[in-house]
Formats: structure tokens, sequence, C-alpha cells
């Protein structure tokens, strides 16, 4: 049977259990993603600021909040608002269950949170809808894998989907860049390729290679958010579309998973393959006016850069790259698979 505290932490992305000496013991996943780091073992008031009802200086002054709902901040990350009910447990401790109140929307465009970073019932995933239902920018600029365009992308689904992974097709993907074309939104084009993956194809055959290519798909869908376009552009070469996200340390990370994952090896038939993963990344940013055709083109110019500086790596494109791959000095072998 599972304990109370593991249950808790399936229950309750964002939690704390504070310990009768006033350390934390638990918490939930959820906090590491908005800045909290590693709390456990760290005591409760040196990691949180209670603002309301009072501030207690001690952990009997806690505990004297069990059954009030108080209002705390992270110290790493003052301007974001918490709210938390207390409850004393059986052993002299406190179990505070967060939520984000009023603050839900700045928390999650900050953080980068999904709807699993809440409580499956929690009704700040409900308040994210309304959100996302209100902001005529997003609806201005796609997004076609977003849950507010479910109905009508029903009836498009075949002629957008690449058959064999079940990712977007370059359908789909023009229709998303013709839709940035008129919006003012920020948002990361990156430009993804398979590394050695011919070699794999060629020695163990298409049977294995289109075997990867759905693994990869699975990948992809696993280390990025909900609203993100995920493309595969034909053979083994992937695009993912970033809405709103134009943060390098984000993009970094989304990156280095990526590569992480993909590098790993994959056994099909009891057959080990090994591929890696290259990528390019363009960004356009809320104040400027590039083209998205061009941005798609400078991800392509970062992508060969990574391929061409060893690949299993990541490139953000620069004016010093060039504007086309025509302004590259290519060597003389391919730089793709």
């Amino acid at each position: 049977m599972i304990s109370a505290l593991d249950l808790l932490a399936r229950l309750r992305p964002l939690h704390v259990c504070v310990g009768k000496t006033g350390h934390i013991v638990q918490a939930g996943a959820g906090l590491g993603r908005i800045g909290a780091g590693d709390v456990v073992g760290r005591r409760f008031l040196e990691v949180f600021e209670v603002v309301r009802p009072v501030r207690p200086l001690d952990m009997p002054a806690l505990r004297s909040l069990a059954g009030e709902v108080l209002r705390l901040r992270l110290r790493t990350e003052p301007d974001i608002g918490l709210r938390a009910l207390a409850i004393e447990d059986q052993d002299g401790g406190v179990i505070l269950d967060l939520s984000f109140g009023i603050a839900v929307i700045e928390a999650v465009q900050r953080f980068g949170l999904t709807a699993q970073d809440f409580a499956a019932g929690d009704l700040a995933v409900e308040l994210l809808f309304l959100q996302e239902a209100k902001s005529s920018a997003m609806a201005a600029s796609f997004s076609l894998n977003s849950r507010l365009n479910g109905a009508r992308l029903a009836a498009e689904t075949d002629a957008l989907t690449d058959e064999l992974t079940g990712l977007h097709n370059r359908r789909a993907l023009e229709s998303a860049l013709t839709r940035l074309r008129h919006s003012d939104t920020g948002y990361a084009v990156m430009h993804m390729d398979l590394d050695h993956f011919k070699e794999v194809n060629d020695t163990l055959g298409h049977a294995v290679g289109d075997t990867i290519l759905k693994r990869v798909a699975a990948i992809m869908r696993s280390q990025t958010r909900q609203d993100d376009l995920l493309v595969r552009m034909g053979g083994d070469e992937f695009a993912i579309i970033c809405p709103g996200l134009t943060d390098t340390l984000r993009l970094r990370d989304l990156s280095l998973g990526l590569i992480h994952q993909t590098s790993k090896p994959m056994i099909v038939d009891d057959q080990e393959a090994r591929v890696g993963a290259s990528l390019g990344i363009a960004l356009k940013t809320p104040d400027s006016r590039v083209d998205p055709a061009a941005l798609m083109e400078r991800a392509d110019v970062a992508l060969y850069a990574a391929k061409r500086s060893g690949r299993g790596r990541y490139v953000f494109w620069s004016p010093d790259l060039g504007q086309s791959l025509s302004d590259l000095d290519l060597p003389h072998v391919s730089l793709r698979s």
C-alpha cells in the first residue's frame, strides 16, 4: 500500500511537509520548476517568507497557523505570490498545500509550467484555459497544437499530420508560419536533424529506421510543452515552433534534453541502433519584424553550423552566421545524417 507521503507527492505537485524542528522533510516536484531548487533539509522560514496573516518567527508560531490560508512567497522569487493551506500533522509538523492564486498566469509564463505541474483537479488549469481563450495574440498566431483549436483541427487532422510519426507535417508548418506572419507574438524556431540516421537506415533497414523516427517523435512530445508545434519536415528532419518562448536558458535546456534522450541506444527487434540529434535555433522577439520564412532559414543555417562543429549539439543563430545557407563556407562532405 502506498504511504501517505508518497500519495501526497503524487496528488499535490506543489506541497511542503515541515517537520517539528522547522525543517522541510518533503516537497512536491513542482517546486523545483519555479526556482526553489532542492529545499529538503532546509528551514522552511529560510526558503519561504510568510506575509499574512502574521509573520511567524519559529515553528510553534507556524503551527499556530494550522487551518488558515497563508500568503507567502519564495525568497528566491519574491515577486511571485503563493497561497497555502496549513495543516498540522500528527508528528508536530505542518503540511502546506501551495497554489499561485491570481499569480498563476504569470508563473506559467515565467517558468513554462504545464498541467502536469498542477493537481489534476486544480482550478488553475481551468483558469489557464480561460486566459488562453481571451488572448487574442495567441489566437492570431496559432497554435495548431493548442487545446483551444482542438475542435477546428479535428476535421483537418489527416491533411496536417505526418502518417508515420503522428507529428504535424509541412502543410501544418506552412499554415502556422502564415499565422505567425500577422502576429506580434515572440517565438522560437528549432530545426532538428538526426545524426547518423542514414547509416542506421542502410545497415539495419528501413523498418528499423521508421521505428526510430517514431521513438524520436515520442521523445519530442515528452520534452516539449503542450502548445509547441512539432513537425516532421521529411526524412529525419524535424522542426519545433515554441510560441511565447524566447528565453535562451530554457531553450538550451530543451535542446540538451532532446540531444540526451535521442542519443541513448535504441533496441529495435533485438538490434541496437544509435543515432543522435543536432539543432539550430532562431528567435523572434515580440518587438522584431523578421519574417517567419526568414526565421526558418536562420534556424537551418544554425543547424548546419551545429553539424559542421561536430554534431550532437545546438547552435543559436547569430548575424555572423549569415542569413542563408549560401553564406556558410560549407565543406564538401554532406552535413546531413
